[in-house]
């Protein structure tokens, strides 16, 4: 290990947020999943949730879609909707999805709250009715063309990026970032890897 490496790992550490994360709800591709994990570790997201209630738990995330993101990152992956709403409710008191409904809110006029796990349905079908009876909020991101869809990394990189640009910016938000404690725990888990 490089001291040049030793240093940028403390320096990634020292901005991971436990402000927002990102719950994949039965996303098959593993592409996808790994996209998600690239753009949740670039704007300093420490974790993510995974759950699959239609299909096995998935043993690895498209390589190449994610350069590795996914050994940087948390990775808490279910198999039911209750556990794994208990675990994220633990963490974040708000839990908005991605539904295009016609009660979701345009994200420009959604303010997001400092703590925050944003959901993100599967390709085909979205966000499943066990899960949207759960949240607190529904959003959509407005489009002007003719197809009312977007791939589920690039809609998920739109509001995460947009989410960290209003948390920096703001002057009542902020990002929240790990504890000394739990970066220290993170970057020996780290040099280990």
């Amino acid at each position: 290990m490089t001291p040049e490496r030793l240093k940028r790992m403390e320096n990634v550490l020292k901005n991971r947020r436990n402000d927002a994360s990102v719950l994949l709800e039965n996303v098959f591709n593993p592409h996808n999943i790994a996209a998600v994990m690239r753009t949740c570790d670039a704007v300093g997201i420490g974790e993510i949730f995974v759950l699959n209630t239609l299909a096995p738990p998935l043993k690895y995330f498209g390589k190449n879609s994610s350069s590795s993101a996914e050994k940087w990152l948390e990775v808490h992956q279910f198999d039911t909707t209750s556990a794994c709403l208990e675990a994220i409710k633990q963490k974040y008191p708000i839990i908005t999805g991605t539904h295009l409904t016609s009660e979701a809110l345009c994200f420009w006029d959604y303010t997001p709250p400092n703590k925050i796990c944003y959901v993100f349905g599967n390709e085909g079908d979205g966000i499943s009715l066990d899960v949207l009876k759960h949240l607190d909020n529904n959003i959509f991101i407005p489009q002007v063309g003719m197809v009312k869809s977007l791939n589920i990394s690039v809609a998920c990189a739109i509001i995460l990026y947009e989410d960290f640009r209003r948390k920096s910016l703001s002057e009542t938000e902020s990002l929240t970032c790990y504890k000394p404690e739990k970066q220290q725990n993170i970057l020996k888990k780290w040099l280990k890897k």
